[in-house]
């Protein structure tokens, strides 16, 4: 009698997703200052990572340790999850004039612009997460980039010089640090742009005192 192995059946995932996952086949050795980030940041219901949902997109590219302003994103989805309580802090109502999207094509839109590159947001577990309950929700696999945190950078920046330092940094405690504008606070392309000038403010600050590697900067 042949024996055969049991294997798990690779997903039937729809073309674009399948694009989206071609793009990892050939391993990124850009080096670090000539590499395409994308700084982004989701706007959400609320900050439950299974229920909540996001709102809304923003997202903007750095090449050569420059901020593209060209190449940015932005996108607004349908709130079939609506929280009149948080309309507050991010001021997105259900009926607003802005031109919103279904969440497939949220998901179809980001994963185009974001390709393979790095992808940097501040408290990036979280957008990380909200990201990858969207793709959840259509059957898809989760995010395959590689991530860095603008609060775990700058905790990396402080152990230069102190050890033992692992505040949870707030993105507006990093803004008052590093002399950033806080402009257009709470909105998902307003935040994108302000942790892309935090990160490129910590990576000036690291590559003066260290060699920079992918190990150290990336969160995994």
């Amino acid at each position: 009698m042949k024996f055969t192995w049991p294997f798990k059946k690779q997903p039937d995932y729809p073309e674009f997703f399948m694009t989206y996952l071609s793009h990892f086949k050939q391993k990124n050795k850009a080096e670090i200052h000539n590499t395409r980030f994308v700084a982004f940041d989701t706007e959400t219901t609320g900050f439950n990572r299974k229920e909540d949902r996001v709102l809304s997109i923003g997202a903007v590219a750095i090449i050569g340790k420059t901020i593209a302003v060209n190449d940015t994103l932005e996108l607004y989805l349908k709130q079939d999850v609506f929280k009149a309580e948080t309309v507050e802090i991010h001021g997105l109502m259900k009926s607003g004039s802005e031109e919103k999207i279904s969440e497939l094509e949220a998901v179809k839109l980001f994963l185009d612009y974001i390709k393979d590159d790095i992808l940097i947001a501040h408290h990036a577990g979280f957008d990380k997460a909200m990201i990858n309950n969207m793709l959840a929700r259509h059957g898809l696999g989760k995010l395959k980039n590689r991530f860095i945190d603008t609060g775990v950078m700058y905790n990396k920046s402080l152990h230069i010089i102190y050890k033992d330092n692992t505040k949870p940094y707030t993105l507006d405690f990093l803004c008052k640090e590093l002399n950033v504008q806080p402009i257009d606070r709470h909105t998902a392309t307003g935040d994108a742009l302000i942790t892309a000038l935090v990160f490129l403010k910590i990576l000036a600050r690291l590559g003066k005192r260290k060699k920079l590697t992918w190990g150290y900067l990336l969160n995994n």
